[in-house]
């Protein structure tokens, strides 16, 4: 465990075990070389010349020292102690040293190598760790000096001695000024880093978790990158699985939408259904400016959610319309329902003109069933969506609807082995449903002369969302009306509103649902609900 004096002056370039690697391979190459030449004879005029045995020993004990230490750092990955290097800097003063007395003193250059030890501990070490050992180098430096003159004879040169001195002094800080300069841009450099890849992930996650899809495409019509929401919409495969060579134009309706926009930029494109049953989606297309590569983006956004904003504004509007038209027409309506009510019950009325007053009796409530809806529609709360297994749910509203119902219905159920999870508001669809059950209920009598009707819960193979399907046994809806079946105010009854499905899509719509009409493989009439998948929703 370090001491408190080794975190004092722990240095964070302790760390970097490639540079404490580089100085360990110089230091074990050093020692053999000079125990090498020494061994081979190669140098004997110099190294070794005054005292030879002790010149031997020296080297060989730091030879050996060396290459402990560099096999210490290539098999360990744990960062060195500051006592340990301290140490390690510490023999390489005092072997240089020694071995430059035995070689004659300083006139001999060895002394020279004292200078790369009083570097490498300012690198390593700092603050006054460091200057202890450029303090350490300067009196082994003047006691190895002092020995020669009173042992060998040698004469002394102060001014060398002191010169080598102060050259070691100005190496220990000019190398801890350099160091710190290196780790202050280091860490700045660090800081910038860790910034930045905070902000590619927060940029990341911005666009995965968007409902807003994008795509980004080259000029050859591969797509590179896409989000979740482009995934789900376009039909891609998740971005771990996708292919190399994906094309945004895999779909005849994407690839006509991109190259209308090519020839014509300005144009907007028209909103696209890329399969029965799934979200209407509208593409933008936009250059990416400064890519180099000439790249596309496209959003492709859920029309159901710039429907519901739509349905927002238009909901305002319509409540001041319907509280107008409630204080305008309602009290004249009632007085007129009222009076043709009292017409008719009058005793000397002539048989025409009674039913001329039931017509107008009938009307008068036709229009005030139009009021109540238009009313029942501008005072419609927010939806407050759930998360429920719609097979729970389903089960018992066809229940409590048949219990209701005042006459006998047949109400078939199919549903599916698994939990269908649905996040919708129950209240507003079981308005819907009931309104969809009791059209189809009429239609299927009206033609078979028996109410039935069929409800089919499943899960989407390919769009992977759940879906009712209500399909009763009529005639259906013609094709050249289908088109026109959500309009409000639209009827082929004489007797309807013609409010009633309007409503239903509009309920659909505020929870992000889809209401369609289609025909069943097997011709039958089917209004299917698409739910929107319950896990993104929730997201």
């Amino acid at each position: 465990m370090q001491t408190k004096n080794e975190l004092l002056y722990q240095h964070p370039l302790q760390d970097n075990y490639r540079l404490l690697r580089i100085y360990a391979w110089y230091r074990a190459l050093l020692a053999s070389l000079l125990f090498g030449m020494f061994s081979l004879g190669m140098a004997p005029n110099v190294l070794g010349k005054v005292y030879p045995q002790l010149y031997g020993y020296t080297v060989g004990i730091y030879t050996a020292i060396n290459l402990l230490v560099l096999g210490r750092l290539l098999l360990s990955r744990r960062s060195p102690s500051t006592t340990l290097i301290f140490a390690i800097c510490f023999i390489d003063i005092v072997a240089p040293t020694i071995i430059m007395h035995c070689s004659g003193g300083i006139a001999t250059g060895i002394g020279l190598l004292v200078f790369i030890t009083v570097a490498a501990g300012s690198i390593f070490l700092q603050g006054q760790l460091a200057t202890l050992l450029a303090a350490l180098a300067c009196i082994a430096i003047l006691v190895e000096s002092l020995a020669s003159g009173y042992i060998q004879r040698v004469e002394i040169n102060p001014l060398a001695v002191g010169l080598l001195g102060v050259l070691l002094f100005v190496t220990s800080q000019l190398f801890q000024y350099l160091t710190r300069r290196i780790l202050s841009s280091q860490q700045s450099a660090n800081e910038q880093a860790a910034q930045a890849a905070t902000l590619q992930k927060l940029n990341e996650m911005i666009v995965q978790r968007m409902h807003t899809g994008i795509v980004v495409i080259d000029n050859m019509g591969r797509i590179l990158l896409y989000n979740e929401a482009a995934a789900r919409l376009l039909f891609l495969p998740a971005q771990q699985e996708r292919p190399s060579d994906l094309a945004f134009g895999g779909h005849p309706l994407l690839q006509s939408a991109l190259r209308k926009w090519l020839a014509n930029p300005g144009q907007r494109p028209q909103p696209l259904q890329l399969e029965e049953g799934s979200p209407e989606i509208q593409l933008n297309f936009a250059r990416m400016e400064n890519s180099g590569n000439d790249l596309v983006l496209v959003f492709v956004e859920d029309t159901r959610h710039m429907s519901q904003r739509a349905q927002q504004l238009k909901l305002a509007s319509l409540g001041h319309l319907t509280a107008s038209i409630a204080h305008e027409v309602r009290n004249p309506l009632g007085a007129i329902s009222h009076a043709a009510q009292l017409l008719g019950e009058s005793e000397d009325l002539p048989e025409a003109d009674r039913r001329l007053a039931a017509i107008i009796q009938n009307h008068s409530l036709r229009v005030n069933r139009i009021i109540e809806n238009v009313l029942q529609l501008s005072r419609r709360q927010a939806s407050l969506p759930e998360r429920r297994d719609l097979r729970e749910w389903l089960g018992r509203f066809v229940q409590q609807y048949s219990q209701t119902h005042g006459r006998p219905v047949q109400v078939d159920v199919h549903l599916p082995a698994e939990p269908l999870p649905v996040y919708v508001d129950f209240s507003q669809l079981e308005q819907v449903l009931s309104n969809l059950c009791s059209n189809g209920l009429r239609y299927s009598e009206k033609a078979t002369g028996k109410p039935r009707i069929t409800l089919h819960a499943y899960r989407h193979e390919k769009l992977d969302i759940p879906c009712l399907d209500v399909i009763d046994y009529g005639e259906g809806i013609p094709e050249h009306d289908r088109q026109n079946v959500f309009e409000p105010f639209y009827t082929t009854d004489s007797s309807g509103t013609g409010l009633g499905l309007y409503i239903a899509r509009e309920l659909c719509l505020a929870n992000q649902a889809s209401l369609d009409y289609k025909r069943t493989p097997e011709g039958l009439s089917c209004f299917q609900i698409s739910f929107p998948h319950s896990n993104k929703m929730m997201n």
